[in-house]
């Protein structure tokens, strides 16, 4: 499952801004890998002014920093939609200006992650993956979201 974690200033992002984010973003996630909605989570932090250094000094104004982790073995043409989806997403939804929205991605090996109670499956592979469950927890995961 995909993990955005958006961090902003404390007080920057109204629960409109929220739910519209975790919403395009994961939106943004579907579109660029393919992947179903149920994998994504969306989670936002707030940093309180003096909490947050760039060049070893406090952030002075405003920044956001999405950091996605999510399974790897995705092109980097998949990689780059996803990036490029992300801050035009969120730039929108929370007016903030590109030159002061960083986003990264970090792979993770699906080997290495649980969800659900389940070793995850590898891209591609996931319409296979859910078949094969239990099906109270596939009926669980195609809930979410609804």
């Amino acid at each position: 499952m995909p993990t955005y974690t958006v961090h902003a200033p404390a007080g920057r992002l109204t629960d409109v801004h929220r739910k519209r984010i975790a919403s395009e973003i994961t939106r943004v996630h579907n579109d660029a890998t393919g992947a179903q909605t149920f994998f994504a989570q969306v989670i936002f932090l707030e940093v309180q002014a003096g909490h947050w250094f760039v060049g070893g000094a406090s952030m002075v104004g405003e920044q956001i920093f999405i950091h996605g982790q999510i399974r790897a073995g995705r092109s980097s043409d998949v990689k780059k939609k996803l990036l490029t989806g992300l801050v035009d997403v969120v730039c929108e939804a929370a007016s903030f200006d590109r030159n002061l929205t960083w986003a990264y991605i970090v792979d993770l090996p699906p080997s290495q992650m649980v969800e659900y109670g389940h070793m995850l499956p590898e891209p591609g592979t996931e319409a296979e993956w859910l078949a094969a469950l239990p099906s109270e927890d596939k009926a669980l995961m195609e809930s979410i979201g609804h």
